[in-house]
């Protein structure tokens, strides 16, 4: 089993920052995907930022070069820093895992965290 609780939502202005933490507990060595998603009211949810064991971060456009994605892997965090905040970044924010249990493909999420870009 895993477990997954997100912090760091809130309310910031265009332009300004935050940083968002998802700690992990439990199987922890069975993920191999680490990701955030975003879902702005009334749209579906997208993928934000994604990173896949043995390859390069992975970011939807709309983020490129503003949004980055880490993980501290002695915290059991995944991290999504987000710079150079827009309005149209505002969602609910959700943190997922994947991987596998024996023959298994598991997936958990976050109980969601919200982002609000606002002047």
């Amino acid at each position: 089993q895993v477990q997954l609780v997100e912090s760091g939502g809130g309310l910031v202005q265009p332009g300004g920052s935050l940083r968002l933490s998802c700690a992990a507990s439990g199987d922890i060595f069975r993920i191999n995907t680490w990701g955030w998603y975003r879902q702005a009211p009334g749209k579906q949810r997208e993928l934000v930022a994604r990173l896949v064991s043995g390859f390069k971060p992975d970011y939807a456009d709309s983020v490129k070069g503003r949004f980055t994605i880490s993980r501290d892997n002695a915290k059991n965090t995944l991290y999504l820093q987000m710079n150079s905040l827009r309005p149209e970044d505002t969602a609910l924010y959700y943190c997922n895992v994947a991987g596998t249990r024996g023959v298994t493909v598991f997936e958990v999420w976050g109980q969601g965290t919200l982002v609000t870009v606002s002047a």
